[in-house]
Formats: structure tokens, sequence, C-alpha cells
């Protein structure tokens, strides 16, 4: 693989393992040895594995407590026409890790940006998890303190899509204990910890079982979670009433086809059905 050359530089946004080094990609460590400088998380967890992979490309730091200063220096150097991977602790960065804030000042900048995908946590729990992976809705952290947790939980409660979160063990328990205030403990959860290491482990149940459950049981390791979505039970509604809501929907400025799906939710009519009915309406008002 050849590394992109411009009158700028690149920046390529590196996946790394989050637990099995096996995980790592050739692209991936190709990529870290062909640029000339990578920004780091950790340099000397990111350090480690640059050793596994016999990779000697010199490191600078780029975490969260140094992004207002670090974001400007990395795009300067990028303009200069040096080549920048950005790596995480583990991961794909910018996905509930650094990264956000210099991609998107690249990209206001015209400084190309090349992802090299990865493993992440959230979509390999998913995976595995036995949940519904048509839809889901990725929240990471949640708030550290318990009322604004609660509050963004409030608007999560009647979400039809499996729900993933990502928690530290010593927040494991008062979590789980919120989920269960807000979306009542008979809610399907499926609790993973330490993905693709040796003591990977996938905890299965409802939240009122994975509160006893964590209550004798030391959470350990590094955790994500998934929680069933709501259960939307059908409306009935006359084809009148559809129609009347198709076109308040469409005159509050939804297209045809977020109107069809917001409605097929609602109804568990076919959301192709509800479409062809939105074409079928000539008038548009209420």
């Amino acid at each position: 693989m050849a590394i992109a050359t411009n009158m700028t530089g690149t920046l390529y946004i590196v996946g790394t393992p989050i637990g099995n080094l096996g995980d790592m990609t050739f692209r991936a460590v190709e990529t870290l040895k062909t640029v000339e400088l990578i920004a780091a998380e950790d340099t000397r967890r990111t350090g480690k594995l640059l050793q596994h992979f016999g990779i000697t490309t010199p490191q600078i730091s780029y975490h969260h407590h140094n992004r207002a200063q670090r974001t400007p220096e990395l795009c300067d150097r990028l303009r200069q026409g040096i080549t920048i991977a950005l790596v995480s602790d583990a991961g794909m960065p910018g996905i509930a890790d650094p990264g956000y804030e210099l991609v998107c000042a690249c990209v206001a900048a015209q400084i190309p940006v090349v992802p090299i995908p990865g493993v992440t946590a959230a979509i390999t729990a998913l995976a595995a998890s036995g949940l519904s992976s048509d839809r889901f809705c990725f929240e990471g952290f949640l708030p550290a303190k318990s009322k604004p947790r609660l509050a963004q939980l409030q608007t999560l409660a009647n979400q039809p899509q499996t729900l993933i979160f990502y928690e530290a063990p010593h927040r494991l328990l008062v979590m789980l204990q919120d989920l269960t205030t807000v979306l009542g403990g008979d809610r399907s959860v499926v609790i993973t910890r330490e993905l693709t290491k040796l003591h990977e482990t996938f905890w299965r149940g409802t939240l009122t079982e994975a509160i006893a459950y964590y209550g004798e049981h030391s959470p350990k390791g590094e955790f994500t979670l998934l929680v069933a979505g709501a259960s939307v039970e059908p409306v009935t509604i006359s084809l009148e009433q559809l129609k009347t809501q198709l076109r308040d929907l469409l005159n509050q400025g939804m297209t045809r086809s977020q109107a069809s799906r917001h409605l097929s939710i609602q109804t568990q009519l076919p959301r192709r059905q509800i479409y062809q009915l939105s074409l079928e309406l000539t008038d548009q008002q209420p």
C-alpha cells in the first residue's frame, strides 16, 4: 500500500486492537510504519503495540487533556506535508475516544482524512449479543453523576432499537440500577466483559437479574452493555387517520421517507405501504 502524497499531509485514522493483538490488520501495521508521525492517546501504551509489530515511527501525545493545544499544532504539521496517523488506546479513534476535534479541524482545513478500519467494542459486542442488530443506538459512556445520567436515559426509554453503552467497573452496578429505574427490570440486557481478551465473557439476563448477579460478583474489566429496545405495541389506526398523520408530519418538514419510517414504528404497518400512501396524497395541508 502506498501512502497518499499531497501538497498537504494526510491524517490516517487507524483502528487498533481492543485486546487481542491478532486483530491488528496488515493495513494498519503498514500505515503506522509508513507515516512520519503517530498521534497517540497514551504513548506508553501505544509504544508497547508498536514494539510488538516492529514499528519505529515517532509518537506525539494527543488526548482529552491536551487536544485544544495539539489540534492546531497537528494541523500545522499536516499543512506542511507531514503524514500523521491518529490512534487511541484501543479501537477506532473518535468512537468514545479522542479524535473527533482533530478530524473536524482537518475537514474544515481541507486536509485529507483516511480511515484505516479496525475493531470497535460496540459492534463486536452487538454481533454476538443475540439482541436485534437491525437498528441500534450507541450512547458510549453516560454522565458519571446519577441525575444527568437518569435524564439522558429518559430520552431513550421508548426507543425500539438496541441500546449500547460503555461503563467502568466501579460504576456498573449504579448504572444497572439507573437503567432499571428508567427502563424497568424486565428489559433484557447483555453485559460483555474483556472483549477479545483471555477472560472474555457474555452475561445475559434481565436488568433485575443483572443487579442481583453483580451485587454478588465484583465487576472487573472493561464493560459494554447492550439493552433490548422498548417493545412497540401496534396502534390501531384507520386509513383516514393515517393520511391525516402523514399530512401533519409532511407539513412539519419531514420527508416522505422519514414520515413513513416514523409511522411504521408507531403502527407496525409496513413502511413501504405507508410510503406508497404518502405518494398518493395530493393535498398536504392539514
